[in-house]
């Protein structure tokens, strides 16, 4: 029998911000740090402090304490920090797998740069793991994967619960991903706190080490025990190398020693056998009674959540694709830019911040980091686009003259899209000194009729209005701010774009018979009806409709209504009382107006009133202040009532597959949830949604086990419930929580909005602003498919995320001023052109039905073009991508962007790949060099 050994890992779980606002929790960090070096200095047995495993205190704390610096860097390469792989330690669900990538990348970046980085996978307190994580992990060479929720039943207060029904009997384990990736997993059974404050007085350290170890034993799968030593925010035990000999003493069968995870790993990677389970996929404690999944995460402070949405798709869809085409035309790639998008976003990923379980101060301060990222993000793609248009302009529109105005839309997503947009341009400039002048006369501009047409000169037909007069500046690089008035016109029309391309467009002055289309194209058909060729939708008097699928002939009655109902739970947690009154807008009365009605799109605002309580009533108030226990939680809701409205604006356009749904809540409620709910009629027991690089198949109903009266789940982009041959997949955007109604029709409802007055967890901490009392907008969009072609609606799912852009091409009124500042013209090895560019383009063309393009990106290092793949299939997928004409080579890379085998293009001038089933797959482009030199 081998000999026990207790590893005793000394660390503090360190959230960034929680019950207090970051600059609080950071005076604690600098005092942590500067004792853990003073111990290393003073205690030569002190092995080891684990930092987390996330590279962002350093930053942190050199950013008060850069005079440490070398200090610091000698303790972490000889071992004693023991740091990374992350940048933070994320929320899963609630950050986009390429955030999760963008996590690996910039901490395995800073872990190098600071000295030695540890191949630990660490999620100490993550609310539930995704699924791809361990394919994730293993592809940046992680040798095991640590976490403390998911498997094992953990209760209030991370108390552990005594339930023999565990997905996996030891906390050892292996965890493997859809694809088949796995590693050693180590789950935290009796929580990370299990070797905090060990005593040194004996008899004391007794009695605490014969419960510990007992404890620790029970779930033990090899001789080596794990116990932490620290908890959230603890401070360094001092005393610690003390109560090691004491333990020695008191239990000389048991080697005790201070460990570390790189040690740990490897000892137990040598005894784990046969007898070692298995689990499969997300980690979301589905065997548990569901009371503290904190699930319900997904659903506070909706406001924020949406927030990050934008953040994440400005940068994923719009500036790093946007950067890429630039580049490949000549740009430079605004790599350090962009990675200061990425870090200040990700500032905002620690699972007590994305989750918006934190005090208000912390959310206020995570505003202001998304304003500052979307800033960045949303800057250096109109400047990508505004070179591109420059571009097209000097080499396709150098004789547009006068009376053409031509501009470019732009895709930044992985396949074509097909979307209504509505473009300003400018007319006509006036650059006057005094701007009131030039506003005058502007405004006196008589304008011609104007007709649409494409790069070639066919007619599109649109709907062009005068956008008035209007103020607007540019930045030359070389002289003063120049500022303008123009005399702009809207262009509403439906534009079809390859994807990662452009196509161009021109406005001119109608000539002859030259008109764009009339109300004869109208898509509204009847009465609060619309329809074009492959959706109808019936608005019924309550505001709920009737979706018709008119390729399956199948129709769903009374979808998109809404229900409200109480909310006495917390920030981490959704609470309604046994027996209290749910309100919904069904048999109402709805406004209904027609709001839009061109050739190419329809929209009616609908209209609907609620009667609620106000709030909670005054037994919640003192329920909340004496930390009651949620679930037992009795108290009611105010007599006092006001009045709700949801105004929804449905948009059907000529050639969308999907409704479109935007609803606005005007909120005067407190200590309630609204939701809109989305009846399937599919007779099915299970559903689909949208995970971190994968298609989650889920039950509809949980396991026997579950006593949560709610069921709600995290999604990501969509979710979709399918029967024998028809189904139903809702998107959104940024509305990351719903659930499965089996006894309302399989319906899907998904959470807008949640009000809560508490933050919960282990102390009092109220927070009025999660209340969210105000004004709200909500997107969603109900696509629905034929069963045979889910992998459709899914790619309709992935397009919903991001939006065609456009940028007006200078010349004519433009006084060839470009909003943009060009370049030095000079030899670049980073940002080479690659020629001739035309009115329309794509830079990548890919085929493969289920795979998604998830990045394209510029290298972190280098110059080569990073592409990423999933495959949300449960099959085989063949990937074909067209050999470009600015791709010189191809490699397989991994997500921390590592040069691997060489790819060989077929016959064809395709790549050819096989994709496994869930696989993530990254390729570097190598770019053609020998071309024309950076434009200037």
């Amino acid at each position: 029998m081998k000999k026990t050994t207790v590893h005793i890992i000394s660390h503090s779980h360190w959230d960034r911000e929680w019950y207090m606002a970051f600059e609080q929790h950071r005076i604690r960090l600098v005092k942590l740090i500067d004792d853990a070096m003073e111990l290393f200095e003073k205690d030569e047995n002190y092995r080891s402090f684990h930092l987390d495993g996330q590279t962002i205190v350093l930053d942190d704390y050199l950013e008060i304490k850069p005079q440490n610096r070398e200090k610091l860097l000698k303790y972490i390469r000889d071992g004693r920090f023991v740091i990374g792989p992350w940048y933070i330690l994320q929320d899963e669900f609630l950050t986009s797998g390429e955030s999760n990538v963008r996590n690996l990348l910039v901490g395995a970046q800073e872990a190098k740069a600071y000295g030695r980085d540890c191949k630990i996978g660490y999620f100490p307190d993550a609310f539930g793991n995704a699924g791809q994580m361990p394919q994730l992990l293993k592809q940046a060479g992680m040798e095991a994967v640590v976490f403390g929720r998911g498997v094992k039943p953990i209760g209030a207060n991370n108390q552990v619960i005594e339930n023999d029904d565990y997905e996996s009997p030891f906390s050892e384990m292996f965890w493997q991903s859809p694809d088949g990736s796995r590693l050693p997993g180590i789950l935290f059974a009796n929580w990370y706190c299990n070797g905090m404050e060990i005593p040194t007085e004996e008899q004391q350290a007794k009695k605490y080490w014969d419960d510990r170890l007992e404890k620790a034993e029970k779930f033990a799968g090899t001789s080596h025990l794990l116990f932490m030593n620290g908890c959230d925010h603890q401070p360094v035990q001092k005393d610690l190398s003390q109560a090691i000999e004491v333990a020695k003493r008191l239990y000389p069968d048991i080697e005790f020693v201070h460990s570390d995870f790189p040690t740990y790993v490897r000892a137990i990677r040598e005894e784990m056998g046969d007898g070692i389970a298995t689990v499969t996929g997300e980690l979301t404690g589905q065997k548990t009674d569901g009371l503290t999944t904190l699930v319900n995460t997904c659903s506070n402070r909706v406001d924020l959540k949406i927030r990050n949405r934008e953040c994440e798709t400005a940068l994923e869809r719009q500036a790093e694709p946007m950067a890429v085409l630039a580049c490949l035309n000549g740009k430079e790639y605004p790599r350090d830019l962009l990675r200061y998008a990425w870090k200040t976003l990700m500032q905002n990923h620690p699972h007590d911040s994305i989750c918006n379980c934190s005090v208000d101060e912390v959310n206020k301060e995570m505003a202001t980091r998304f304003d500052k990222s979307i800033q960045v993000a949303n800057e250096l793609a109109r400047e990508s686009r505004a070179y591109l248009a420059d571009r097209i302009g000097e080499q396709c529109f150098a004789d547009a003259g006068d009376e053409k105005r031509p501009f470019v839309v732009f895709n930044g997503s992985g396949w074509e899209k097909t979307q209504v947009i509505c473009v300003v341009l400018d007319w006509r400039r006036d650059w006057q000194p005094k701007l009131s002048d030039g506003y005058e006369a502007m405004k006196a501009l008589e304008l011609p009729a104007f007709v649409l047409k494409d790069a070639v000169g066919n007619p599109v037909e649109a709907k062009i209005e005068d956008g008035g007069a209007a103020y607007g500046y540019t930045l030359p690089c070389d002289r003063f701010r120049r500022p303008y008035m123009a005399r702009q016109v809207k262009v509403t029309f439906e534009a079809t774009i390859p994807a990662l391309g452009y196509a161009s467009f021109v406005v001119e002055p109608a000539k002859g018979t030259e008109v764009c289309a009339g109300p004869k194209d109208s898509l509204v058909t009847a009465p609060n009806t619309m329809e074009n060729e492959f959706l109808k939708v019936e608005i019924a008097p309550d505001g709920s409709y009737t979706l018709t699928d008119k390729k399956t002939g199948v129709s769903y009655p009374e979808i998109g209504w809404f229900e409200e109902c109480q909310d006495v739970g917390d920030e981490y947690i959704f609470v309604k009382t046994e027996g209290s009154e749910v309100f919904t807008t069904r048999q109402g009365q709805a406004e209904i107006a027609l709001t839009e009605d061109t050739p190419v799109g329809a929209s009616f605002t609908v209209t609907c009133s609620l009667q609620v309580p106000e709030s909670g009533d005054e037994m919640l108030d003192e329920e909340r202040a004496c930390m009651f226990e949620y679930h037992k939680r009795k108290s009611g809701r105010s007599k006092k009532m006001t009045t709700l409205t949801l105004t929804t604006l449905l948009t059907l356009e000529k050639s969308g597959k999907g409704l479109l749904a935007k609803t606005t809540i005007d909120n005067t409620a407190r200590d309630h949830r609204i939701r809109v709910i989305v009846p399937t009629g599919q007779e099915t027991d299970s559903h689909f949604a949208d995970s971190v690089f994968e298609v989650v198949k889920r039950p509809n109903r949980h396991a026997e086990t579950w006593k949560n009266p709610s069921g709600c789940e995290h999604q990501q982009n969509f979710v979709a419930v399918s029967g024998k041959e028809a189904g139903l997949l809702v998107a959104n955007f940024g509305l990351y929580e719903y659930e499965i109604l089996p006894d309302q029709g399989n319906a899907i409802a998904v959470t807008l909005l949640r009000s809560t007055g508490e933050m919960g967890d282990w102390g009092v901490y109220p927070t009025p602003d999660a209340q969210l009392l105000g004004t709200y907008s909500m997107k969603y969009e109900i696509v629905p498919f034929a069963a045979d072609r889910i992998a459709d609606a899914f790619r309709e799912g992935y397009l919903f995320q991001s939006s065609l852009t456009d940028c007006q091409v200078p010349c004519g009124c433009c006084d060839t001023v470009p909003p943009y500042e060009k370049p030095e013209a000079k030899e670049d090895s980073e940002s080479r052109c690659i020629g001739e560019v035309s009115v329309s383009d794509s830079y990548l063309e890919w085929e493969g039905e289920g795979l998604a393009l998830t990045g394209f990106k510029g290298a972190d290092e280098g110059c080569d073009v990073m592409v990423r793949f999933v495959n949300v299939t449960n099959h085989p997928v063949l990937l074909r991508m067209k050999k470009m004409a600015w791709i010189s080579a191809a490699y397989a890379s991994n997500v921390l962007e590592e040069e691997g085998e060489t790819m060989k293009s077929a016959p064809d001038g395709w790549y050819h790949r096989q994709i496994a089933p869930y696989e993530i797959v990254t390729f570097g482009l190598k770019r053609q060099e020998e071309k024309t030199e950076r434009l200037g």
